[in-house]
């Protein structure tokens, strides 16, 4: 489940004629969800439900999961999820992100990616109609090939699981990178709708007894992003890239699908996971240069090299054998490295089908560097802070009390929950991504760089009065 590649339904036949499209829809409807990602920033988003499904807020959600049983659906909003692992593989997002922002698709005569991607997720396989200015956050605004009420058994599989917690709690157990993409991406966000099949309801167990439960049933990877074990309070509270660690060896996994292996319809959970244990022993991602296009794509080739020519029967991870994990015989299926999978994946993103790669890196390469930090503080903290002089970096930080940054001085919030008042006046830089701040926000006369929004910085939720004046 989590962190597993589930085999992806795509029919045989061809698809049903497009809809006719005006030119530049995809940037129009893009437009719209950078609008609505502004409003994200103060705690008013107003998103959109499910085709033929009622809106749900957070206590009809959780009064919903309570009764429900596995095989359920179950719609929620994507800031309603709670993680089961604490990393992810961030250029698997940046692709998606990437290849959600551009035209391409449309230029080739398809839909964005993104309406496929819902409709799968949604239990309704994939976009049958999209109108020119469609968005995410208003599924009327697009349809599915598969009504609701009419998934079937195969369509169901395709959807994102959940399991049920004490309190109602929703636990996601597979698609945090695709509802990552959703949430980051301009016309998703917080508040989007989704559906999700319920996987068990687990809502009567204590705490203890929940994550105890968890592990045995192996819903819940406890490994951070460089394979050392973590507990359950270690987990991100909510989904969102600036709340996860990025995990190289889980990105390498990603491109190497259908070039080494092959997700299995009987997938292990944490199928990528298990690989990504098994190849930080045999290929070393330092010793390349994961910017440049030429030397990912060796060290892409060299991992699916690795597991295409390893014994079928040999123990990969979790007593797991490199067959049971879909292990190829034939690399890139026996086709030269110019064709197959390989050649796909290392189309330029000038061509007029740029490979995953290069949409990765693309939208890596436009994402705004934050400053060094001087001081990174993480885990919980009461009391004022004051941020006197360098870059004071909060990294999933819960913090209670003020937060004051002096001018010349630097803040930068990444995944954090902040109760208290934040004020920075002439400060240089102020960075606030993926944060929930419960209190008034007063930005003044910042002299380098305020983020709030934008490419690569996950939606804030902020609640409290909202002063933005004279900044760069």
């Amino acid at each position: 489940m989590t962190g597993s590649a589930r085999t992806q339904h795509r029919p045989d036949s061809p698809r049903p004629a497009r809809a006719a499209r005006r030119p530049g829809g995809a940037a129009r409807g893009l437009a719209a969800g950078l609008a609505a990602g502004a409003l994200a920033l103060g705690g008013v988003v107003a998103g959109g439900s499910p085709a033929g499904a009622a809106p749900t807020g957070t206590t009809g959600a959780k009064g919903a999961a309570l009764q429900a049983e596995a095989g359920d659906l179950l719609d929620v909003t994507l800031d309603q999820l709670r993680p089961t692992q604490p990393s992810v593989g961030f250029d698997q997002i940046y692709y998606k992100l990437g290849r959600y922002g551009s035209a391409k698709d449309e230029q080739n005569g398809d839909f964005n990616k993104r309406f496929d991607d819902w409709c799968e997720t949604n239990g309704q396989e994939q976009a049958a109609t999209v109108s020119p200015d469609a968005r995410l956050t208003d599924p009327s605004s697009f349809t599915c090939t598969v009504p609701v009420g009419q998934e079937t058994d195969e369509t169901r599989a395709a959807m994102k699981t959940v399991v049920i917690g004490p309190g109602g709690e929703l636990y996601l157990t597979d698609g945090h990178h695709t509802l990552t993409s959703f949430l980051e991406t301009p016309d998703g966000g917080p508040k989007m709708h989704i559906r999700l099949r319920v996987t068990g309801n687990l809502s009567a167990l204590s705490p203890a007894a929940f994550w105890q439960a968890m592990q045995e049933k192996k819903w819940v990877w406890l490994r951070d992003a460089n394979n050392s074990p973590i507990t359950t309070d270690q987990l991100p509270q909510r989904l969102g890239l600036a709340r996860f660690q990025d995990d190289r060896y889980r990105s390498l996994v990603y491109f190497t699908r259908d070039i080494g292996y092959q997700a299995p319809a009987d997938a292990a959970e944490y199928l990528e996971f298990l690989w990504g244990t098994w190849l930080r022993e045999r290929v070393n991602l330092d010793s390349y240069d994961l910017d440049s296009p030429a030397s990912y794509l060796t060290a892409i080739r060299a991992a699916s090299e690795a597991m295409s020519g390893t014994a079928g029967d040999t123990v990969i991870a979790d007593g797991r054998t490199a067959d049971e994990l879909g292990r190829m015989p034939e690399w890139n299926a026996g086709k030269k490295p110019t064709g197959g999978e390989f050649g796909k994946l290392s189309a330029p993103i000038s061509d007029p089908k740029p490979g995953k790669l290069a949409y990765a890196l693309d939208f890596r390469g436009r994402i705004p560097a934050s400053p060094a930090c001087t001081k990174t503080l993480t885990g919980e903290h009461t009391g004022p802070l004051v941020v006197s002089s360098g870059v004071l970096c909060l990294n999933g930080t819960r913090q209670t009390g003020p937060v004051v940054v002096a001018a010349g001085a630097s803040l930068v919030v990444k995944g954090a929950d902040i109760t208290g008042p934040v004020q920075a006046v002439g400060a240089h830089t102020v960075q606030l991504c993926g944060t929930s701040l419960t209190g008034p926000l007063s930005i003044v006369n910042t002299e380098q760089r305020l983020t709030l929004s934008g490419t690569g910085c996950t939606p804030n939720t902020l609640s409290g009065p909202l002063q933005l004046v004279g900044n760069a």
